[in-house]
């Protein structure tokens, strides 16, 4: 009886924010490329199985996907959502600490194996992302030479990420200058 209630939840939280997406597309008629692609991350993070990063990305070129990525542990491996959160203390650059769950894999770094896995280069594409990447998504974004990032919020340690982008040309766009929480 639990499960059945926990599922039927769960239909409708998928449902009512499909409707919410749905409304948001009707309200603006048609939306430019950038709220179009930010709209689907969205509800590519309902995929994601640890609810400490409920996060999605996709890459683009040309204004066509070519692949997606949520927050979630490898194939085969454990889920957050079943076997809890590994959690470790990482120490930022400001010196500031918190603790991290590393049972997963992020949005973007997802999204770059996906291309990875089918042979489709990233080189020249634009990753849309919940939040400005971490310094190692940051890292990875470099070296397959993504162009561009347009995030939605501002990510609480940025400023390595940020300063690495503009060192390397890659064009970042954050939409809301908020932190994300989470």
């Amino acid at each position: 009886m639990v499960q059945e209630t926990q599922t039927s939840f769960r239909k409708k939280l998928v449902l009512a924010t499909w409707d919410n997406f749905i409304e948001e597309l009707l309200q603006e008629q048609r939306p430019d490329y950038d709220n179009y692609f930010m709209m689907i991350t969205d509800v590519i993070g309902l995929r994601a199985t640890c609810n400490r990063g409920k996060s999605g990305s996709i890459l683009v070129k040309d204004n066509k996907i070519i692949a997606t990525g949520y927050v979630g542990s490898p194939p085969g491996l454990p889920h957050c959502d079943k076997a809890g959160h590994l959690m470790e203390t990482v120490i930022h650059e400001d010196g500031l600490q918190s603790d991290h769950c590393v049972r997963t894999l992020h949005a973007e770094e997802n999204a770059i194996l996906q291309c990875a896995e089918f042979g489709i280069s990233a080189k020249g594409a634009t990753l849309y992302c919940k939040m400005v990447p971490c310094f190692r998504c940051a890292m990875k974004i470099s070296r397959v030479g993504i162009i561009k990032v347009i995030a939605k919020k501002r990510y609480h340690v940025d400023k390595r990420t940020i300063n690495m982008f503009n060192e390397k040309k890659i064009e970042l766009v954050v939409l809301n200058d908020e932190v994300e929480e989470y």
